[in-house]
């Protein structure tokens, strides 16, 4: 997947690295080389609808949190620890399959990522 000739970060490690947060996606998408090259902009754009997602979630759990105060149910704190857990391996499997150069699209937002990347 890469150059060894080429400096800077290899193609797998700019991968895994586009899903510590948004922030490096986001920073891959702009600069040169990693802007050009598929694998890394794949990665970065699954890895910013991933994060838009979980924060989409993360809301919606919030307005369960109060309902369920509000209204004496205690689910919202187990559904909160159960998507706790998901997004965690969901974030470590993309994470992971990045770093070893594969394409982990997960449903939905991998082929908006990859119709992206490849544009």
């Amino acid at each position: 997947m890469s150059d060894p000739n080429q400096s800077g970060i290899n193609e797998n490690a700019a991968g895994g690295i586009a899903y510590v947060t948004c922030i490096p996606a986001i920073i891959f998408l702009l600069i040169d080389p990693y802007k050009t090259k598929p694998y890394v902009r794949f990665h970065s754009f699954q890895s910013i609808f991933l994060c838009i997602t979980s924060f989409i979630f993360w809301v919606a759990l919030a307005f369960v949190l109060v309902f369920g105060m509000v209204f004496g149910i205690h689910l919202a704190g187990f559904i909160t620890r159960i998507f706790w857990m998901v997004w965690i391996i969901v974030w470590v499997l993309c994470a992971v399959s990045a770093l070893n150069g594969k394409y982990f699209k997960l449903p939905i937002i991998g082929p908006i990522a990859d119709r992206l990347a490849n544009k």
